[in-house]
């Protein structure tokens, strides 16, 4: 059975990746339509050994589409969504729109699938923000076992989850530092190249940003609610490949040894761990692939029941594009063959 697919904002970053990630997964598909604003209708992007010519969004009929997979932002996501799932297709969106909506699941499908059920509500599922997709799938194992207390999370978050434009901004100012050119930020805050900077998204009332608070909710949704979490997000000059500094305290002795071994046997994730071999992995050492990884797993000589690890992941890829797929896989795997 193969499946009317469309990917909205189909000449970005994450939707490119979309449709490569279908290629590459053999989801069934029957027709694949890439969608996109007015400027980037005649665009041609690539699935697979095919070349696809890009349609507009706006005057695009979803009837006898089985599944949009949203990637253009909150404010397209906010008018384009509702109306593609009133017309009988399941959204799947990357978007930060409908994450805290009570009557749209939140889903990282290796962490909690039974939430897809919800999805006949409004016919919408949301994506994680690429932070947190990452982050939870190495909590709920763990949480699973000794029930996790409190987390303090440090990302360093590359260029690309401010889309190309923040990648090309890297580019243009490491390579017009050589030249003597001014680091002029546009995209940024501050100059990203050579430097780090302490702020995604826009500051809250409470003086943290909006990225740190979605991590908060996002993983009191997904995974439980009584965790307790405090996040400082962090823009670095790489360009593919959000990395996290983690500190997890448990209700109960939980060693490090013990959170090793669960991980090893938890989906989605690759565990490489050897200090003695400078075995561990860096944001550049996952682009590509389809793993979250963990490293540098060790107890915290500082609490009873607490430990430290390094987790790396493709943010385009798990944060964004491979978890939308995967979210359509589970649907049509447990529910829409359930119903058929």
């Amino acid at each position: 059975m193969g499946y009317n697919v469309a990917v909205v904002g189909a000449t970005g970053s994450v939707g490119r990746e979309m449709l490569n990630i279908l290629e590459e997964r053999q989801f069934p598909i029957t027709e694949v339509t890439a969608l996109a604003s007015k400027r980037s209708a005649g665009k041609q992007v690539s699935f697979g050994d095919k070349t696809l010519t890009v349609k507009k969004l706006d005057d695009f009929d979803f009837t006898g589409t089985d599944f949009a997979l949203f990637a253009a932002g909150g404010s397209i996501s906010e008018k384009y969504a509702p109306k593609a799932a009133a017309q009988g297709c399941i959204v799947i969106d990357n978007s930060s729109h409908f994450r805290m909506d009570p009557d749209v699941p939140l889903i990282v499908p290796e962490v909690n699938p039974e939430d897809a059920a919800g999805y006949t509500k409004k016919n919408i599922i949301a994506n994680p923000n690429c932070s947190t997709a990452q982050l939870v799938l190495a909590l709920k194992p763990l949480h699973d076992r000794a029930k996790i207390k409190r987390v303090v999370v440090s990302t360093y978050q590359s260029t690309s989850g401010a889309g190309g434009e923040g990648m090309d901004e890297l580019f243009n100012q490491t390579k017009g530092m050589f030249v003597h050119d001014e680091a002029t930020p546009s995209i940024f805050t501050k100059q990203i190249a050579f430097n780090v900077i302490p702020h995604i998204d826009v500051f809250m009332d409470d003086a943290y940003t909006k990225e740190e608070w979605k991590m908060v909710v996002e993983t009191k949704k997904i995974v439980d609610p009584s965790i307790k979490l405090t996040a400082t997000c962090v823009r670095v000059p790489t360009f593919v490949g959000h990395a996290e500094a983690v500190n997890i305290e448990f209700e109960e002795e939980l060693s490090a040894d013990e959170a090793r071994n669960i991980l090893r046997d938890a989906p989605g994730i690759l565990v490489v761990d050897n200090p003695d071999d400078n075995a561990y992995v860096t944001p550049v050492e996952c682009v590509g692939d389809f793993a979250t990884f963990i490293s540098r797993i060790r107890d915290d000589s500082t609490l009873d029941y607490a430990i430290n690890l390094w987790c790396v992941s493709d943010n385009l890829r798990k944060g964004a594009a491979l978890n939308a797929v995967q979210i359509a896989e589970l649907v049509s795997r447990d529910y829409l063959k359930k119903a058929a």
